[in-house]
């Protein structure tokens, strides 16, 4: 099994087919009646094919129906939704069974739909201009947890297909690796996504990126920078004194060559942080000799974060600088501005409303160089 938190129950996506096929039987034994072997094969395809809630799988007969529904709950119940873009972004803020918050984004474009997954309730990565990083640390998701934000993303799309999954929510993937690796078989095997259209976004665990190289399906691995230098990039993204960027161009090289997959970088643009003509030579430097592709994102603004994000000039003015050194960059589309959909904006508005405090803003010193 998938290991549910601690004290939490198994939601409706966190047992396998093995354990799903025991509880069809137990579930027989307690009424008294033989299950035949073909019932595990319904309830599977209910699930994961026609993402029924098994009172609804009408395969099934009614007298399994109700009280495998009694032991597979939805774990998500939905607190609040936003819509922007012109309906081409949703989002989610969802309510756990122990009463956490997490939250997912649904993205439409021309020719593909993206959902953006949380892995963890909160993050204890501490990256200050992050609204999850401020909000610290409450708990690892568990693999059904994981796997229903994606059914309910494609619920939600109706006849578009969501074919494209990126681990980029709330949370740390790679400190939740069992568990999110996990949500990664099932939605390849189960829900029959591509790994080609699997993305798991990291800070630089290097010991997680090595681990995700050996493993049997080749997703993608992005790695949120930031900054191409040391001296900055422990003040913006504080793994960086564990993890250096020497050792996580090693392991990003491993995963390269091992895998086959292209690597991608995210950098937010800060105002005078990071946005600046030699933040930009670095980059490139840092970039080109692992083939990685840069994706530029303006910064969302959070509240306990005391800069802004680049103005549009500021941002295609980077983008020329690192290209005309060799990078390859690409300025990513800001979606869901007005609905807050930066990872955790959505629940820090919620908490801030029900539980209004000060919050105190990180110190940005900038560093010379």
């Amino acid at each position: 099994m998938s290991n549910p938190p601690k004290d939490l129950s198994p939601s409706r996506y966190d047992p396998d087919r093995g354990e799903l096929d025991d509880l069809i039987a137990k579930v027989g034994q307690s009424m008294g009646i033989s299950v035949p072997a073909y019932r595990i094969d319904q309830l599977w395809q209910g699930l994961y094919r026609d993402l029924l809630s098994p009172e609804d799988i009408t395969t099934l007969p009614k007298n399994l129906r109700v009280p495998l529904a009694e032991h597979l709950p939805a774990a998500l119940t939905e607190d609040t939704r936003s819509v922007g873009d012109g309906g081409g972004t949703v989002k989610w803020l969802w309510r756990l069974t122990d009463d956490a918050l997490i939250e997912t984004v649904l993205m439409h474009y021309n020719k593909r739909s993206t959902v953006c997954v949380s892995s963890q309730a909160g993050c204890a990565m501490a990256c200050g201009f992050c609204a999850t990083g401020q909000m610290g640390f409450e708990r690892h998701l568990s693999t059904g947890e994981i796997v229903e934000q994606v059914i309910r993303a494609q619920l939600e799309a109706g006849d578009r297909r969501v074919s494209n999954v990126v681990f980029m929510g709330m949370g740390e993937p790679l400190a939740n690796y069992d568990r999110t690796w996990d949500a990664v078989e099932r939605l390849h095997g189960d829900l029959g996504l591509s790994a080609r259209h699997l993305t798991i976004s990291t800070v630089g665990l290097v010991p997680g990126i090595r681990r995700l190289a050996t493993e049997r399906l080749p997703v993608n691995l992005a790695v949120s920078l930031h900054a191409a230098d040391d001296a900055l990039r422990d003040e913006l993204v504080p793994i960086n004194r564990r993890y250096p960027l020497a050792e996580l161009a090693d392991a990003c090289q491993e995963h390269i060559a091992k895998t086959g997959r292209r690597l991608s970088f995210e950098w937010a643009l800060i105002h005078d942080v990071n946005d600046r003509p030699e933040d930009a030579r670095r980059l490139a430097s840092y970039a080109r000799p692992l083939g990685a592709h840069v994706n530029l994102i303006p910064l969302n603004p959070t509240p306990g974060w005391p800069t802004r994000g680049s103005s549009p000039a500021r941002v295609r003015q980077f983008a020329d600088e690192v290209s005309f050194h060799g990078g390859n960059a690409t300025i990513r589309q800001t979606r869901g501005t007005e609905i807050n959909a930066a990872c955790g904006q959505l629940r820090a508005d919620r908490n801030n409303a029900t539980n209004p405090v000060a919050v105190s803003a990180p110190e940005v010193r900038h560093v010379s160089r």
